[in-house]
């Protein structure tokens, strides 16, 4: 049973879990004209702004005047603003739009030219039909291209809708709903506010392998869990293929020696998984 199916969630309720304050919010309409001028630079990504895209809205500016926080600026990035941004998409028609509840590339794609459009840190928010997402991505300026921006590092993006046992997953979603408030999230600067949300958008992404949430304790255990994670995701694709081959082989000799592999990867993702 899904997290959707089990416990109603939408839009409003991961913005109405964000608890931000008035004086920050902003509630405008974002032109999709201007998303494809700034984050699209090819005609495919044009094309799947105009395709994708129903409604893109700015809810709200974190600055130091709206929500109390200092700004963070040095040669390389500037956090004077943090933006919460949701996106409404229209039906996904691509073969894989069914694959529930991975998210698919077109929904990915969407998600990366908005965190390129925007030059500002930014909580996105995505409801893809049933599928709602979250993402956020730090950013860093082009070194030759004045005013110009670009993501740095990896994408944090997770679905909300995970296949969890019904008697947990409703337990691991309110627990996240309520890690994500802004009085939550460290508050010495908007950078580290904003990598406070990244934190706990990683600790969701753990609950599809532990079936429970846990914040990280520490800016440093929460890098530890996102090497754990994308460890044990390419551990998972390998033990796979390691199964398939062995299902297929008829030689006993190489039957046993794929059954060893297999428990090696398998030891491998257990000790990854003690960082989850």
């Amino acid at each position: 049973m899904s997290l959707a199916s089990s416990t109603s969630i939408g839009l409003n309720d991961l913005l109405d879990a964000l608890a931000l304050p008035p004086a920050a919010l902003v509630q405008q309409r974002i032109p999709k004209k201007m998303l494809a001028e700034k984050g699209a630079a090819t005609l495919a990504d044009r094309k799947l702004v105009q395709e994708r895209i129903d409604v893109l809205t700015w809810h709200a500016a974190l600055k130091p005047s709206t929500v109390g926080v200092a700004a963070f600026e040095d040669e390389q990035r500037s956090y004077l603003e943090v933006a919460v941004v949701s996106a409404k998409l229209r039906q996904d028609t691509s073969p894989e739009a069914n694959i529930s509840p991975s998210l698919s590339t077109s929904l990915r794609r969407v998600a990366e030219l908005v965190h390129r459009a925007i030059p500002y840190p930014t909580l996105l928010l995505i409801e893809d039909g049933p599928q709602l997402a979250i993402s956020a991505a730090h950013i860093r300026w082009a070194q030759r291209e004045a005013e110009r921006t670009f993501v740095d590092g990896e994408l944090v993006m997770v679905p909300i809708q995970f296949g969890l046992p019904a008697a947990t997953d409703g337990q691991a979603l309110a627990a996240f709903l309520a890690a994500l408030a802004l009085m939550n999230q460290p508050r010495t600067q908007l950078m580290d506010l904003y990598r406070g949300w990244m934190d706990t958008i990683s600790a969701w992404q753990a609950v599809e392998l532990t079936g429970h949430f846990k914040p990280s304790e520490s800016a440093a255990q929460a890098a530890e869990r996102r090497m754990a994670l994308r460890v044990c995701k390419d551990l998972d694709v390998r033990i796979a293929a390691a199964r398939s081959v062995a299902g297929k082989e008829k030689q006993m000799a190489r039957q046993v020696a794929a059954n060893l592999e297999i428990k090696d990867l398998l030891t491998l993702r257990q000790r990854a998984a003690q960082n989850l």
